[in-house]
């Protein structure tokens, strides 16, 4: 089975810097600019759609210094999908920028990896630097679907659906799942915050949050074994996605055709 692809903008910051971005200077590069974009990602099939990752709201973004650019629900529209038919949401972790908007999405099926729940609910909560990449209401309102009984946990590799696997990889987050979709360019990995940037493969240095580095990189080298290839394997964060890809409406970009 193949679906249409999409990647939906819903914030963005132009004021993050290079030393932002990597868990220490990569090589030479001098200080500078280097934005940062957040996006989620829509597969789309006879108008009903699986969202990778639900996106946050104005408030959850302005408080943490991002510009809100609209709600992932616009970009869907732009899609023809209505809120109601996203049939499922896969969270490819738990942290604030990735794992907000449940409410508005009321047919939805969650799918997370379990040791990504009790990571986030756990004593390592404890710990400020380990809980910063947390929203405590988002926690409690995943949890809240838990007992609602609209949560699929995961562990490991697992069909979604048909078209559509997670895989397990840690590294940035204890849970961390990267997204296999099935298109008609092939198979589309969605790296998520495997790879924020391009760079950070690139240079094989980490973003700077992180929980286990040797997973991290793991994961990295591993990516473009998932899809057809190096180019087909999408960063979570990186602006030059907007610029490789076509659009189709403002913030819109559609990643089930060869990049530019």
């Amino acid at each position: 089975m193949t679906y249409e692809l999409y990647a939906i903008r819903y914030a963005t910051n132009p004021r993050r810097q290079v030393r932002d971005n990597f868990m220490v200077a990569p090589g030479d590069i001098h200080d500078g600019p280097m934005p940062m974009d957040f996006f989620v990602w829509a597969a789309v099939r006879d108008g009903q759609a699986i969202l990778i990752d639900s996106g946050a709201d104005r408030e959850t973004c302005t408080k943490r210094g991002h510009d809100f650019l609209r709600c992932p629900t616009e970009g869907l529209a732009a899609l023809g999908v209505k809120p109601e038919n996203v049939t499922g949401i896969i969270s490819t972790h738990l942290h604030w920028d990735h794992a907000g908007n449940f409410e508005k999405f009321p047919r939805a099926r969650f799918h997370a990896q379990a040791c990504e729940i009790q990571h986030a609910v756990g004593p390592c909560m404890c710990r400020p630097f380990l809980r910063r990449a947390y929203d405590v209401e988002q926690v409690v309102s995943f949890v809240r679907l838990v007992h609602g009984e609209r949560v699929t946990f995961h562990e490991g590799e697992s069909e979604v659906a048909p078209g559509i696997t997670v895989r397990h990889v840690g590294g940035h987050a204890p849970g961390l799942q990267v997204v296999r979709v099935h298109t008609k360019r092939g198979w589309v990995v969605l790296a998520s915050d495997a790879m924020h940037f391009f760079a950070n493969a690139e240079t094989g240095v980490p973003f700077p949050v992180v929980v286990n580095v040797e997973d991290y990189l793991a994961a990295q080298a591993m990516l473009p074994s998932l899809g057809e290839s190096k180019q087909h394997v999408i960063p979570g964060h990186d602006p030059k996605v907007m610029a490789l890809y076509p659009a189709i409406a403002p913030d819109v970009i559609r990643l089930d055709v060869a990049p530019a």
